[in-house]
């Protein structure tokens, strides 16, 4: 039969679970926009830097190996910041889905017992 107890109950811990997963992502994607907008302002100021430096070298095997230089640099630091991004979206998918882990629990254990009791 219907409760309407339990239903207000698990309506209220279902809001409770989607404010806390909403509040997570919300965080989650905030530090990771300063982190980008971060290493947006560092690039920029790195390149501006490196095209000055440029602009001074007086031969063309000087300008070649500062280019070289600058572009190994940079990619490192893309790849470096990209795998710190990927990071912190990893442990943001793993924050949000944490407060579902245990009515998701809950709901699969009555499921499996549902259905071994059907089968029995």
């Amino acid at each position: 039969m219907f409760n309407f107890e339990d239903s207000t109950k698990k309506s209220k811990e279902a809001v409770d679970a989607a404010l806390k997963s909403y509040s997570t992502l919300t965080r989650g994607f905030q530090a990771i926009a300063t982190e980008a907008a971060d290493y947006s302002k560092k690039s920029f100021e790195d390149s501006l830097s490196h095209f000055d430096r440029l602009t001074k070298v007086k031969s063309v095997e000087a300008a070649f190996e500062l280019q070289t230089a600058y572009v190994k640099s940079a990619y490192e630091g893309y790849v470096a910041q990209a795998t710190k991004v990927g990071e912190m979206y990893a442990d943001l998918a793993k924050e949000a889905y944490r407060p579902y882990e245990a009515p998701v629990a809950k709901a699969t254990a009555v499921v499996k017992s549902a259905a071994t009791a059907a089968a029995a």
